[in-house]
This record gives C-alpha cells, sequence and structure tokens, in this order.
C-alpha cells in the first residue's frame, strides 16, 4: 500500500506490481464448421489480448468431447500436432486470466465435465459474486470440487437441475448465480451461448459459410472471415444445434442499477472490434478529444502511453493542433513472470516494458495521454523517464475518471486501499508522479465520450455505486487457502 508519504522514493513491496488492471478473459465458440478447432485457435489468437495466463479448446466429434489446455499463450499451447487431434465441427475455447482462483492449471478452462447426462464443457468471462455462498451449499450437499474457479459453480448447478433439456437445466443454474457472465457450454449436440441480464461482458455472434460463429469480440470474427450478426441482448441465451439458431430468455432478474462495463471502451477491448453497439476506436479517439476539451494546455507535442492509450492521444491532438508523437516505444515481447530483483533498480520493470525517443522529447513540453493510473506507481516510473529523456514540461492527462474502488465483475482491481485516487487527493497524486499538471477525465466526459447515457453503463469503479451488491466479502483467493489447509501432509 502507498504511504501517505507520497513525496519520498521509497515504496513498500506492494506497490512493485506493475500499475494496471489486469486482464479479464476471452471465449470464443463454433458450431457446424469442419475443422473448428482450428477456427476456434484462431479465434483465441485474436483475443489474445484479453488473457494471457491460459488457452483451452474442447471440440465434439463423432459425439465426444475432448479437448486440450495449457497455461501460456495461445500461439504457444497449440501447435500443429495438437490442432490436428482435436477433430469435429463444434468447438469452444477460452484464454484465461485470473479473477477469481489462482494462476493454476486446474483453473484453466474450458472445463469438461462427464456427469450423468453426459459431457458437458464451459468457457466463463466475468465474476460470479455469491460463488463462494453457493459452492459452501453444495459442498455441504456432497458435491466435490476439482479446481478453486467460481466457474465450477456453475456445472455443479446444472448437475444438480432436475430438468432435462440442456437450456432448462443452464437456465435453471443462471437463475442461482449473481454477478457477470458471458458463457459458452457445449454437449455433444448443442452449443449455447448466454449473457447476464446486466449485460456486464461484451458477447457476440457470426456467420462462416453456414457455421455460426461466438465470440467475445467482433475482431475475433475478421480474423477467420466470418460476418458480424449481432451481439447478445443482457439476459438473452442463444441454443446452436442442427436445427439452426434460437434465441431464449434466461429470465434472471436485473440488477436495478447499471451493467455494461464501460472499461471494455476504455481499456480492454481490441480498438478494431465493435462493442455494445460501439466502435472501439472511435469511443477512445473521443476520449482524447473531450480531455483536451476539459484540460487544455500549452505544449509542443502529445504522446500516449503505448498502446491502449494510442487513439485516446490522437483525439487529444487532433482536437487541440499539438503534433502526436510516439515518445514511448513499447516492447511487446515480455514474459508474465517477470520480478524486479530488488528495490535499488525498482525502476527495471518499466524500463523493460517501455524507452523514451530522446530526440523526440528533449526540451519538449510534452502532453502524456494515458488510459488510467491505478496504484500510480508504473505512472511514475514513466514519467521519470520521460523527464530524464529532456522533458521540459510534463503534463498528464487521462482519459477515464479516478479509480478509487475496486471491481467485482470481471476485472482484477486491487483492493481499495491500494488505489491511488481512493486514499489521496488530485494534488497529493500529481506531486507523487512529479507531473507539471494532472487532469482525469470526467465522468460526464466519459458517458459523452461514448455517445451513451449514465443509466446504459457499470460506472461502479469510479463512483463505487454497484449494481450488483455482494452477499459476503469477495475474496479470489478464499478457495484456494481454503483447499489448501485441507491438503494431507505426506
Amino acid at each position: 500500500m502507498i504511504s501517505r508519504g507520497l513525496e519520498g522514493d521509497r515504496v513498500d513491496s506492494a506497490t512493485c506490481e506493475a500499475d494496471f488492471m489486469k486482464h479479464e478473459c476471452g471465449v470464443f465458440g463454433v458450431f457446424g464448421h469442419p475443422e473448428a478447432a482450428k477456427i476456434t485457435y484462431l479465434g483465441l489468437y485474436a483475443l489474445q489480448h484479453r488473457g494471457q495466463e491460459s488457452a483451452g479448446i474442447i471440440s465434439c466429434h463423432e459425439g465426444r468431447l475432448h479437448g486440450h489446455r495449457e497455461m501460456g499463450l495461445v500461439y504457444d499451447v497449440f501447435k500443429k500436432d495438437v490442432l490436428d487431434n482435436l477433430a469435429g465441427d463444434m468447438a469452444i475455447g477460452h484464454v484465461r486470466y485470473s479473477t477469481t482462483g489462482s494462476s493454476l492449471l486446474k483453473n484453466a478452462q474450458p472445463l469438461l465435465v462427464d456427469y450423468a447426462r453426459g459431457a458437458l464443457a464451459i468457457a466463463h468471462n466475468g465474476n460470479l459474486i455469491n460463488a463462494r455462498v453457493l459452492r459452501s451449499d453444495l459442498e455441504s450437499r456432497g458435491s466435490i470440487f476439482q479446481s478453486t474457479s467460481d466457474s465450477e459453480v456453475i456445472v455443479h448447478l446444472i448437475a444438480r437441475s432436475k430438468k432435462e433439456k440442456i437450456e432448462s437445466t443452464l437456465i435453471d443454474a443462471l437463475r442461482q448465480v449473481k454477478g457477470a457472465y458471458s458463457l459458452l457450454v457445449m454437449d455433444n449436440e448443442n452449443l449455447l451461448a448466454v449473457r447476464d441480464p446486466c449485460g456486464f461482458r461484451p458477447l457476440c455472434v457470426g456467420m462462416l459459410k453456414g457455421a455460426f460463429i461466438v465470440a467475445s469480440e467482433s475482431c475475433a470474427f475478421d480474423i477467420v472471415d466470418a460476418k458480424y450478426i449481432r451481439e447478445l441482448e443482457p439476459g438473452e441465451l442463444l441454443l446452436i444445434n442442427r436445427s439452426g439458431m434460437h434465441s431464449l430468455q434466461t429470465g434472471s432478474a436485473k440488477a436495478a442499477g447499471n451493467g455494461v462495463c464501460i472499461f471494455e471502451l476504455i481499456y480492454f477491448a481490441r480498438p478494431d472490434s465493435h462493442v455494445f453497439g460501439r466502435d472501439v476506436d472511435r469511443v477512445r479517439h473521443n476520449l482524447g478529444a473531450i480531455l483536451h476539451g476539459e484540460a487544455p494546455v500549452e505544449a509542443d507535442l502529445v504522446i500516449p502511453v503505448p498502446d491502449s492509450s494510442n487513439a485516446a492521444a490522437l483525439g487529444y491532438s487532433h482536437e487541440s493542433g499539438i503534433p502526436f508523437e510516439m515518445g514511448l516505444i513499447r516492447n511487446h515481447y515480455i514474459g508474465r513472470t517477470f520480478i524486479e530483483p530488488s528495490q535499488t533498480i525498482r525502476d527495471f520493470g518499466a524500463k523493460i516494458k517501455y524507452n523514451p525517443v530522446k530526440t523526440a522529447l528533449k526540451g519538449k513540453r510534452v502532453v502524456v495521454v494515458d488510459d488510467s493510473i491505478v496504484r500510480g506507481t508504473t505512472s511514475r516510473k514513466i514519467v521519470k523517464m520521460i523527464r530524464n529523456a529532456g522533458a521540459r514540461e510534463i503534463h498528464m492527462r487521462i482519459s477515464s475518471p479516478p479509480i478509487a474502488y475496486p471491481c467485482f465483475y470481471g476485472i482484477d482491481t486491487p483492493t481499495r486501499k491500494e488505489l491511488i485516487a481512493s486514499t489521496h487527493t488530485l494534488e497529493e497524486i500529481r506531486k507523487y508522479l512529479r507531473v507539471d499538471t494532472l487532469h482525469y477525465l470526467s465522468q460526464e466526459g466519459l458517458v459523452r465520450s461514448a455517445g451513451g447515457n449514465p443509466d446504459e453503463f457499470c460506472l461502479a469503479c469510479f463512483s463505487g455505486k454497484y449494481p450488483i451488491s455482494l452477499a459476503v466479502d469477495f475474496d479470489k483467493f478464499y478457495h484456494d487457502r481454503k483447499q489448501s489447509a485441507t491438503t494431507l501432509k505426506v
């Protein structure tokens, strides 16, 4: 946690983590294509930005479900021989970043189980906020869990349903859960896609030469030349089988508050995607333009913190007339396991990811556009790099409001005490970052950039007003600790 004395150089170990919100997950499904697994592989490749921890594909061939899951990136997990063994014309896939349950192979998805009605596979993007309560109840009634992921709760609820049809058992299960889910479920005959009643996470459907495609984002359709049809509506379930595609309603109660996660538009979705009825790149361009309207400043150039802030920086540049430059170069080939060796070289973590272009920055008044500040530690390191490269003035502009509250619906944010905006004033943050000026985009400006209204979006990470309240204190590692405590010592 950052201490109140922000002006000093010293930070404690918790702040040495990178200053970003961890990615969530991506799902992709195919029905009716002779090379379903290979199409799924390409779709997951396009969704890699949504999760780099693990990847998996389950396919269905001659009525049997089989698959492969590993820790790592899509390209590394699925070599040619692995894909060649995943036959069938139906498949679902998943790329994961953990938001509930630790980073272990047992938590990789899609989950594949055998139960009384046959084989079942499930891929989930989101968080179930009542998973702990449901799991405890299921365990008390004899259920045995194989993972610590909240997604497995849905599997057990499906298995316990008294309904006969797969779509009915899924609806039965979903009426008991609360939270965020964009979900793919597959048995040996059907592919089901469903979105939670609030519509927190995106999910869309397309077509490819008569085959149905479902994906977290539309950019995954482009890589396989699929035609985008539409997004699933909040609370909608699509049942896809040999008779076609059928739209059903889960009947789950919608929360009284807002649902659509606006951070998908600020940061998570790829800029070439169409999400929540909007072109992501255009929204981010608008963020920068409105940001300039709220906080103009005399400067010589505008630079983004690449890559997620590129479009917002372009919007700021176009609106202000200040030239746009790539003043920071990002290294895209960074391993996920990098750990800073010591406090004496604490800037190394930022330097391995970014490097300043000294000839562009020297002697200049620079506007630095970034999408968010979480803990503030990486932002401070970036500012120091730019200052050391010779920048005369640094004006930080953030294309989102201050993040003062954690997310419980599928984004892995720190606890509130670790969020710099929850414990410090704007002036204290400016001094800590060591910038000449600092401005966050207002909530009003954010909503206007997206072309919507406040009633449409979940703004909980900025406002603290959660669409669905938590039944108990949320703890992503609760079941990991519980399982560890019951492990037999040999």
